[in-house]
């Protein structure tokens, strides 16, 4: 049991009073400025969320729905979980019951986008390179004309484009759509890629070479692993384009149908659209996106993040 020592001098208790007063008024003022401060927190994380569900909620509705009937999918009552789901409509398409086949489809698509990807790559990192590391006439011209390339949308360029191929016959050739996916991906390739490559010192190379390395010694030792997660963060985007691009390969290919081309024929007019298989398509073009984009996604969020600063 604590006793209060009335023998202290009156002016000391009165100190002791008013110290713990303030020390609580203190410590109120203090819950509340982080009370203050953790308000604005919880309505943004509150934001993320809802965000992230509308973001969420049509890829779920696209998985859901790919195994489901037809007629459940067009029942007026939603299926918002597939208890007694099926892989029917995955059997279509592996079956070839389908008007076009899976299989050639995804054959065309990654044969484009690979061959896509290294060319993107390379060519747009050599042109980064010679825009950012020398000095030739031209050179500003240079970087403007491919910034101005960009805000050209593709749509109206389809006619020129088509009349080339047809002129080169390389119309329904898949290393046709392959120079038409190139030439559309280099402009943001070069472009995101001069960031990288400026945000990294040509001091660094000199120092390198002062200690014993040759010129592509210190380029491949010091230089291209500083830009690496660029070149990833890159990649991502081309690949992406490359794989979903829709308008150019409906235009020029007609035997030689990319995954787009080949979900577009499970929609038909005459017999109707078979909705389960379409879903069920749309789920399995979008699985090798998901699987490069997890593989990559730890060096592509460093690359952004470097090209944002150093660029």
């Amino acid at each position: 049991m604590s006793t209060v020592d009335t023998t202290a001098p009156l002016g000391t208790r009165e100190s002791t009073a008013t110290d713990a007063g303030a020390a609580r008024k203190a410590g109120r003022t203090n819950r509340n400025a982080r009370a203050r401060r953790d308000r604005p927190g919880w309505f943004l994380t509150v934001c993320a969320v809802v965000v992230f569900a509308f973001s969420v909620f049509p890829v779920y509705w696209m998985v859901n729905s790919s195994f489901l009937p037809t007629n459940r999918i067009r029942s007026t009552t939603p299926t918002f979980f597939p208890v007694d789901g099926t892989f029917e409509n995955y059997r279509k398409i592996f079956a070839g019951e389908t008007n076009y086949l899976f299989t050639p489809a995804l054959r065309v698509s990654l044969t484009v986008v690979v061959v896509v990807l290294v060319f993107a790559l390379l060519f747009g990192f050599l042109a980064a390179l010679a825009a950012t590391r020398f000095r030739w006439r031209g050179r500003k011209m240079f970087i403007v004309t491919i910034l101005a390339i960009q805000m050209i949308p593709g749509e109206a360029m389809i006619i020129s484009l088509y009349s080339m191929l047809r002129d080169w016959n390389l119309l329904d050739q898949i290393f046709g759509l392959i120079l038409l996916y190139t030439a559309s991906v280099l402009p943001f390739t070069i472009w995101t890629l001069r960031g990288f490559v400026a945000g990294v010192p040509a001091e660094l190379e000199e120092a390198a070479q002062i200690d014993g390395c040759s010129k592509i010694g210190a380029f491949i030792r010091v230089t291209f692993p500083l830009v690496a997660p660029g070149l990833i963060s890159t990649g991502v985007f081309a690949f992406i384009q490359a794989w979903n691009e829709f308008v150019l390969a409906l235009v020029v290919m007609e035997g030689n149908k990319t995954l787009p081309i080949w979900l577009r024929a499970l929609q038909e007019a005459t017999k109707g659209t078979d909705w389960g298989t379409v879903m069920a398509g749309s789920t399995l073009i979008s699985i090798p996106i998901v699987i490069f984009f997890l593989f990559v996604q730890g060096r592509m969020t460093s690359g952004m993040v470097s090209g944002a600063v150093k660029g």
